[in-house]
């Protein structure tokens, strides 16, 4: 038996989600403000710890509650509730525990339910009350002349009312759920209504206790590095608590009585022995390692407050190899790092937590859920991935136990280490709405995505996503690159191009024009904002090769052989000769009928395989619209004409790639001799036509010799301001920060004109 199910309406954020939970270990993700701690909130709401208040409804119906009360108070439906389904996969063994919440006699199937509703007792009622009490105040208030009063008083609505009178107006009320008038998706049929639950000798509370115990493991843990204070807690201080709670007590353990009398010695062996299999668990984790010191546990040899007293225990790490010598050099805990004791706290929590659970022998809830909240406080990388990895062997059930209980975790987090130690399966992600004016989020289930993603693109992102840590689970938009030099650059285009970008939260992914297509069906399931900035990739026609074909035929990475920057290459003129004719093979991108290899380009955006139809797309086939709300919007931006101008000359050119794209937007700055570590000059340019020029660019960037990455280096080691951005890239960003980071509203000017943006050329506007 486990949680299979929750579904939340009108808490908070969560106006109306349903969250499917894994019979082991979910993980909620989503951006700051989403709505994944909120699900803890609700559980501890519902199941009695800590009080409602009208501030956990959903912000949209505060407009509803105000209007009812302004209305006669017949329309009784008007008054929300708050709402809470939960759902249990069950087992022929486990029927005889849900008995109380079979819908009938003729169930059939593994899922039961119960609705708990946050509901009012009587609207009626609660609309005359307010009435009554709105009244007595405006006949309190100061009256002007003309006997109107002088200040709104209050209450001065409904909402305001119940802020101080909630639990006074509204109750719990328990409801029996029937699965076959539910969709898949968790939605009632129209018209539904549940049964009440009425247990013969349990109330609806005393039935979920008995099913379902939940505990957390808060993010605020309080740990300190210094002398301690209200809100901190050092860990000999769980550890004792944890010894009083769950081990083996002094009183009845003779040895250590004799031992408090006798010896100190004999005491700390004691203390030794009992906490064994917590510090097994620990090493579990890699703790300590081979470098960090050894944790023991010592008295503090206080005979009257030993062991009971919150300083009973004192954690102690011991200095240097374990040699087998019984007294070795200590520290106290509050010696080591912050990293290490949230790792042993939260240990010695779940472990405790877990204990507790099962020191219950007579109707102990069959499921046990713990919420662990960003558990990657303080600790890097390695360890964040090893906690989680083993997270679920620390609270493992024994054979005995397994039959009929069940331990299940929860885990919030914004760490990209987490998730790539997990994939996509246990991934819930929370995603807030982009309606105007609300504050609502749903929710995504990853391992819906693994079950009908292709299988090839499928491995592929789990296999992507274990390399990069990708983030996008965090993001408010996505930026695709084609390779290393684009993510180099982006942050120094953006301040150029989008500053207000630097103020979102973006996720760049370097991907490459071959493969970025396989990533099409993941940002269609979170349904992110995305730019794509990929590469015009040109070959000779005729037509475009297939997927495989494309990956061969792409030109390998240029490597570097130290050749001075201002020579002509000598495997200019071969590499260009080898392409020459030759379908596939890489060609300038005003080559007559040049196509493209970008699979990004032919499979995705704009879907045209020649390089003519690329540079005639319109923005909208550059652009996947967005039709519903939780729909993805992407653009794609690559190399297109623009006006180049040398001695005189203009002309419409576009580059190949990026490095080509930079060199004829910037030409007269990246030919001077002063850029020579760009290595895009080339000699004697000034006595070579515009089009000789493009040619010659064409061939040093396409060769065996130019180094994209020494390029992206030797750019960032200019003066920014002295070179523009290639205006598909700038485009591409302006775009998608208008999507993301909209300008905050100007205040009219006197004159009624709307005031340009500041710094904004008086030609851009226009343009605009």
């Amino acid at each position: 038996m486990y949680l299979k199910k929750l579904a939340v309406r009108n808490f908070r954020r969560l106006k109306n989600v349903v969250i499917d939970l894994a019979s082991d270990i979910s993980i909620f993700v989503g951006s700051n403000n989403s709505g994944k701690t909120s699900v803890g909130h609700a559980l501890e709401l519902f199941g009695g710890r800590g009080r409602f208040n009208i501030h956990d409804f959903s912000s949209d119906l505060w407009a509803q509650i105000n209007a009812y009360g302004q209305s006669d108070g017949l329309a009784t439906d008007q008054l929300p509730s708050i709402e809470l389904d939960i759902w249990f996969h069950i087992g022929a063994d486990d029927i005889h525990r849900v008995v109380d919440l079979l819908p009938s006699l003729s169930w059939q199937g593994s899922l039961v339910g119960m609705r708990i509703a946050y509901a009012p007792v009587n609207p009626t009622a609660t609309h005359t009350r307010y009435a009554e009490v709105r009244q007595r105040a405006l006949d309190a208030a100061p009256k002007d002349k003309e006997g109107a009063p002088t200040y709104d008083p209050s209450p001065r609505d409904l909402r305001e009312f119940l802020r101080d009178r909630l639990h006074d107006e509204y109750e719990f009320q328990y409801f029996v759920l029937d699965p076959a008038k539910f969709d898949d998706s968790m939605v009632a049929a129209e018209g539904y209504a549940p049964s009440p639950l009425t247990g013969k000798s349990r109330s609806g509370r005393d039935i979920l206790k008995s099913l379902l115990q939940v505990d957390f493991l808060n993010a605020q843990r309080h740990l300190s590095d210094g002398q301690g204070g209200s809100r901190s807690e050092e860990l000999s201080r769980v550890l004792s608590r944890f010894y009083e709670r769950n081990l083996e007590q002094k009183g009845d353990d003779i040895e250590a009585l004799s031992a408090l009398a006798a010896s100190e010695v004999s005491l700390n062996k004691h203390l030794e022995r009992v906490f064994e299999p917590t510090l097994k668990n620990l090493s579990k984790l890699g703790y300590p390692g081979l470098t960090n010191p050894r944790m023991m546990i010592r008295s503090a040899l206080d005979p009257a407050q030993i062991m009971s007293g919150r300083d009973g225990a004192a954690v102690h790490y011991a200095l240097g190899a374990d040699d087998g010598n019984p007294n070795p050099p200590t520290l106290p805990d509050r010696y080591n790092g912050l990293g290490f004791k949230n790792l042993i706290f939260m240990v010695v929590e779940l472990l405790d937590l877990h204990a507790q659970w099962l020191a219950v022998e007579e109707d102990r809830p069959p499921v046990h859920l713990v919420f662990i909240e960003e558990p990657e406080a303080h600790l890097h990388a390695q360890l964040q991935q090893v906690f989680i990895r083993k997270v679920i062997d620390i609270l493992a059930l024994s054979d005995e136990h397994k039959k009929h209980h069940t331990s299940q975790i929860v885990v919030t987090t914004h760490s990209t280490h987490i998730l790539y130690e997990r994939g996509f399966q246990p991934i819930r992600y929370f995603r807030r709405k982009r309606e105007q004016n609300t504050a609502t989020s749903e929710i995504l289930n990853l391992s819906v995505f693994y079950n009908i993603a292709e299988e090839a693109d499928r491995n592929f992102l789990e296999r992507y996503l274990k390399l990069a840590h990708c983030d996008l689970f965090f993001a408010d938009g996505a930026i695709l690159v084609e390779g290393n030099v684009e993510r180099l650059l982006l942050p120094q285009m953006i301040a150029k191009a989008a500053p207000r970008l630097q103020s979102t939260y973006l996720t760049v992914l370097e991907i490459g024009g071959a493969f970025g297509h396989r990533f099409k069906s993941l940002i269609d399931f979170l349904g992110l904002t995305t730019l794509i900035i990929t590469d015009l990739d040109s070959v000779v026609g005729p037509a475009a090769p297939a997927p495989e074909q494309a990956v061969a035929a792409a030109p390998q990475e240029p490597g570097a052989d130290g050749t001075d920057a201002n020579c002509e290459d000598e495997d200019d003129e071969e590499d260009t000769a080898e392409a020459a004719g030759k379908p596939g093979k890489a060609c300038i991108a005003s080559h007559a009928g040049a196509a493209t290899s970008n699979q990004t380009l032919i499979q995705w955006l704009p879907k045209v395989g020649t390089v003519a139809a690329l540079w005639e797309a319109t923005p909208e086939q550059k652009t996947q619209p967005r039709v519903l709300d939780g729909d993805a919007l992407v653009r794609v931006a690559y190399q297109c004409q623009t006006e180049v101008t040398w001695s005189g000359e203009t002309q419409k050119l576009a580059g190949r790639t990026l490095e080509e794209a930079f060199a004829l937007e910037n030409l007269q700055w990246s030919q001077n001799k002063d850029r020579k570590l760009l290595r895009l000059a080339i000699a004697k340019a000034n006595e070579k036509s515009l089009g000789t020029l493009a040619d010659r660019i064409h061939k040093r960037v396409q060769s065996k010799s130019f180094n994209k990455t020494d390029f992206a280096l030797g750019l960032l080691a200019e003066d920014p301001d002295k070179w523009v951005v290639p205006a598909y890239i700038a485009d591409g960003l302006t775009w998608l920060e208008k999507e993301i980071s909209p300008p905050e509203p100007e205040e009219p000017q006197p004159n009624g004109n709307a005031p340009q943006p500041a710094g904004a050329p008086v030609e851009e506007a226009e343009q605009e």
